[in-house]
């Protein structure tokens, strides 16, 4: 903890928890409000469905790279301001994506990405300070929760949005909340942005260069961030087409399919604060993620068959399973990468990995699109998904005994 900002005058780490969290949604929304109606924006833009794919890789081309130099920023600005702007620049990308062309929705995916890199650094920067030791791992479970509560909110507020009034309305809204929560959260810069460094000097090479340095030098590392690049093809390709699998192969209208994904994304929120526990309480995390992945393979094979079910309850069973594993291994990761790596670069080294989990989101979504193209079928798809699972799976029986137990 700085020495300029004692502890006295923070204020309480719920209320730090709180916003944090409160931001974390919103940006995840911001997100994910276009894939949740790409069917209709699609339809506007004169455009097929499957590329929200290359939406989602161009908004996450400007995360991997934000986040990678967040470090440096939240230092020289703080973090609440770095959050604000994170929020601002989400609103931006949602305001320029109203107007139906298919090169503003690419500008805008790029703002939006740029928005949400920065949070998480800037959110564990600030729970760091304000946390106390021993509830950190719940903590910044909690947080990490924003992701899925996001998504679930995206579910189930635009697509209705989107019916009663318009897409743009939903794009409209979404982003005014971001600026609301940018205003909310103004207060608490005085304080906790007291400990920034406004002489220091940026360094795009350095920030760019040393995540990844470390990551690659250290083999558990370097392991665990081509679990995280697999894990994240499935968790974005399962959010980024869920509901236009479910309208375009299962004709659900957009506010049911909109409702099993948010009841999808509640089972993530579920499964990071499971997973962990199980993990830490019995199975360790190199086995639980073990488990994870075999839960993923599965209901990636199972997804192409619910068409064969007339009841709606199966799809929620299974995609309420696949949700939970495929959004729920974020934690179970964290906390290992955090064992794994050398004495006081935990943070380094989560930025490191965070990159590859990026670019399993820059590529997969796409290429998911690619093959959904050519086998007319977005069922068929999602069973592609049981071979990065299959990826994992093997990583982890070559290369997991080796880990250092923590």
């Amino acid at each position: 903890m700085s020495s300029s900002t004692p502890s006295a005058r923070l204020p309480s780490n719920t209320l730090v928890l709180l916003a944090t969290l409160a931001v974390q949604s919103l940006v995840a929304m911001a997100l994910l409000t276009i894939p949740v109606i790409a069917p209709t924006v699609a339809l506007a833009l004169n455009v097929s469905p499957a590329l929200v794919g290359l939406y989602i890789a161009v908004a996450y081309m400007g995360a991997m790279t934000a986040s990678l130099l967040s470090g440096g920023l939240v230092r020289r600005f703080g973090a609440i301001r770095c959050s604000q702007t994170g929020l601002a620049l989400c609103a931006l990308g949602l305001g320029i994506s109203i107007t139906p062309n298919p090169v503003f929705a690419a500008m805008g995916a790029l703002l939006i990405g740029l928005g949400y890199g920065p949070i998480t650094p800037a959110s564990s920067h600030l729970l760091a300070l304000s946390t106390p030791a021993h509830r950190m791992s719940f903590v910044f479970s909690v947080k990490q929760t924003g992701v899925p509560l996001g998504g679930g909110l995206a579910g189930l507020i635009v697509p209705s949005l989107a019916e009663f009034t318009s897409w743009q309305s939903a794009l409209g809204f979404v982003a005014v909340c971001c600026l609301v929560c940018a205003a909310v959260i103004q207060p608490l810069c005085k304080t906790l942005d007291a400990d920034k460094d406004t002489t220091r000097k940026l360094s795009i090479r350095s920030s760019l260069v040393s995540p990844l340095k470390l990551v690659f030098s250290h083999r558990p590392l370097t392991v665990l961030a081509l679990l995280s690049f697999m894990f994240s093809i499935s968790q974005l390709s399962l959010l980024t087409y869920m509901v236009t699998f479910l309208h375009e192969d299962l004709s659900m209208s957009l506010i049911t399919a909109g409702i099993v994904l948010a009841v999808a994304q509640a089972a993530g929120v579920a499964g990071r604060m499971i997973w962990g526990y199980v993990a830490d309480q019995y199975l360790g995390s190199v086995r639980m993620l073990v488990v994870l992945s075999l839960v993923i393979g599965a209901c990636a094979l199972i997804t192409p068959w619910l068409g064969q079910f007339d009841t709606l309850l199966v799809t929620l069973l299974v995609l309420s399973a696949f949700g939970s594993s495929a959004i729920g291994w974020n934690g179970v990761y964290l906390a290992e990468v955090a064992r794994q790596a050398p004495a006081g670069q935990a943070s380094l080294a989560t930025g490191g990995t965070l990159s590859m989990t990026f670019l399993g989101v820059v590529l997969g979504p796409p290429l998911f699109g690619l093959i959904a193209t050519t086998l007319g079928s977005y069922g068929l798809a999602y069973a592609t998904l049981a071979v990065p699972a299959t990826l994992c799976l093997f990583l982890l029986w070559r290369f997991g005994p080796a880990f250092r137990k923590g």
